[in-house]
């Protein structure tokens, strides 16, 4: 639902948008072969968003940290498998070093 949402802006704001160039020409599509269609509606997505950052002032972090969280928010599961696997990283270097048992 949220990204819907956000959809909705970046086309009512694109239109509202100075007209920029790009800094280079990135290729139409990958040497691997042509794109699918949802790549391009993705890549295009991407760039709007980035451009209304950019023009807002938003700082490259803060852009990273919510396209991360959009990420995670869409792939349930995903931000605790993530935090499982740290945990079990900080206690195998426990175990490492001699602070933690096994059993």
């Amino acid at each position: 639902m949220l990204l819907v949402s956000f959809e909705e802006f970046i086309v009512q704001n694109t239109n509202n948008m100075p007209a920029q160039s790009a800094p280079f020409d990135a290729p139409a599509e990958p040497a691997s072969g042509p794109a699918e269609p949802w790549q391009f509606a993705v890549n295009l997505l991407l760039s709007q968003a980035a451009a209304l950052c950019v023009q807002n002032g938003v700082d490259l972090d803060a852009f990273m940290n919510g396209a991360w969280s959009a990420y995670l928010e869409a792939r349930p599961g995903m931000r605790d498998h993530i935090e499982e696997m740290q945990l079990r990283g900080q206690l195998d270097e426990l175990r490492k070093i001699g602070r933690l048992g096994s059993a």
